[in-house]
């Protein structure tokens, strides 16, 4: 089937006179590298086309000729069966209708759910290697995954990823972002935002989640989680074994920074009666990694090996599902802190793994990133009246000794310093602070 010339001219004209829409502005870095397609990736209803419209603003906003900055949403159910042939004549007709624009530079094309078009690999890799363009992509389907469009352009692209709201971007979103250096917030300005924060631990930053009820909230997570493992794993990979599946994912979206291996989860569905391989399994984790629905940090070693045999810990996307997979009744402040802890890490472009001591003690991240110094990061809920309190700092200052290059946080919910003065060398952040500024 061919798409009418006068339809892929109508979508053109359109796609050009939009406005962008009002959003929330997100801090997500685009790199820098010339003559690279941006593939931006992450979780279903995390932000990504959002992010595209933002990014189409900012250009306009630098003074880029609108016609020069064309965003095309593929999912349009006008386009449904449109060929890669269409979308090359979309294209040279836009080049066509505004002759000169891309050998004067500042053109950029975004092409949104790319994935619906079969073929557009190959399109897009000419697009790059002709020059002339800037180019962003974004996909997310049962189809092709949001990772695998990068993937796809074998070496051309780079990744732009976007997680759900951060705490600062949720701030932002009810217009109560601070301005200025939080050191200088009043007492009544900290006490809100330790509220805000706790607040977002609940909510999450799902963007349609934000002020949401929790009746309301619940139903709209749960779907996405949903939405994620049906079509971007069951469907996608064909799983054969779905009730597997749905159990390793309540049991890592339950327990989160809980240490885990595939072998523990191997024997206890044997003990119950499933009848699942160790190589399905570690297949099944993979797929619910590459969706985005859980991210999982292995043990610090300059050992592969072990790095592979120890247990990995596993986080959801967002703090906000894990009151979806809570059944015990209790608060789950700690493991949301930890959980926007490592998300916040990432975000800023951090490789993070968790650190086991000779002595035994655990430390939550141990955090490296290209011209900076590492980071130890242990994060606790309270100062005061917290019984592991003295296992966290033994833990902390264990790991600061073998990693003497690294900078050592304890990052704890409470605002307050704590009375009891810390060791030598460790610094305490209060969560809020430390989710809001680079330290």
């Amino acid at each position: 089937m061919t798409i009418s010339h006068d339809l892929l001219r109508l979508k053109l004209a359109e796609s050009l006179a939009a406005e962008p829409p009002a959003l929330t502005r997100r801090d997500v870095c685009v790199p820098g590298i010339p003559r690279k397609a941006f593939a931006v990736i992450g979780v279903r209803r995390g932000g990504k086309t959002s992010f595209m419209w933002q990014c189409r603003a900012d250009r306009l906003a630098a003074g880029r000729a609108r016609e020069a900055q064309l965003l095309v949403s593929l999912e349009d159910d006008r386009l449904a069966g449109l060929s890669v042939a269409d979308l090359r004549w979309l294209i040279e007709e836009h080049a066509r209708q505004f002759p000169g624009l891309r050998e004067a530079g500042g053109t950029t094309l975004y092409l949104d759910e790319v994935q619906t078009v079969p073929g557009w690999e190959g399109l897009v890799r000419r697009l790059i290697d002709a020059g002339g363009v800037e180019l962003f992509v974004s996909g997310s389907s049962a189809k092709l995954l949001s990772r695998e469009v990068a993937t796809s352009l074998r070496g051309r692209a780079m990744e732009v990823l976007v997680h759900p709201f951060s705490f600062r971007e949720a701030l932002r979103h009810a217009s109560a972002e601070p301005a200025g250096s939080l050191a200088r917030l009043r007492t009544g300005q900290s006490a809100a935002l330790d509220q805000r924060l706790r607040r977002y631990l609940v909510e999450g930053g799902f963007p349609e989640a934000q002020g949401a009820t929790p009746r309301d909230r619940a139903a709209l997570l749960g779907g996405y989680v949903d939405v994620v493992v049906l079509r971007d794993v069951i469907e996608r990979h064909r799983v054969s074994n779905p009730l597997a599946l749905r159990w390793m994912e309540r049991q890592l979206l339950a327990n989160p920074g809980g240490r885990f291996s595939v072998k523990k989860h191997y024997d206890t569905l044997r003990c119950e009666g499933a009848s699942v391989g160790k190589d399905t399994l570690h297949a099944y984790l993979s797929h619910l990694e590459d969706a985005f629905l859980v991210r999982t940090v292995a043990m610090h070693s300059a050992s592969e090996r072990q790095r592979m045999v120890n247990p990995r810990k596993a986080y959801p996307i967002d703090p906000g599902l894990i009151a979806l997979f809570e059944r015990t009744g209790r608060t789950h402040h700690g493991t949301a802190l930890e959980t926007a802890a490592l998300l916040e890490l990432q975000r800023r472009g951090w490789e993070v793994s968790y650190v086991r001591t000779a002595e035994g003690f655990e430390v939550d991240f141990l955090a490296h990133r290209a011209g900076d110094a590492p980071l130890l990061v242990q994060v606790c809920l309270e100062t005061e009246g917290d019984q592991t309190w003295a296992r966290e700092l033994r833990a902390l200052q264990a790991a600061a000794a073998a990693h003497p290059e690294a900078r050592p946080f304890l990052v704890t919910l409470d605002a307050v310093p704590p009375r009891r003065p810390l060791p030598r060398g460790l610094i305490w952040a209060p969560a809020a602070r430390w989710l809001l500024e680079e330290m």
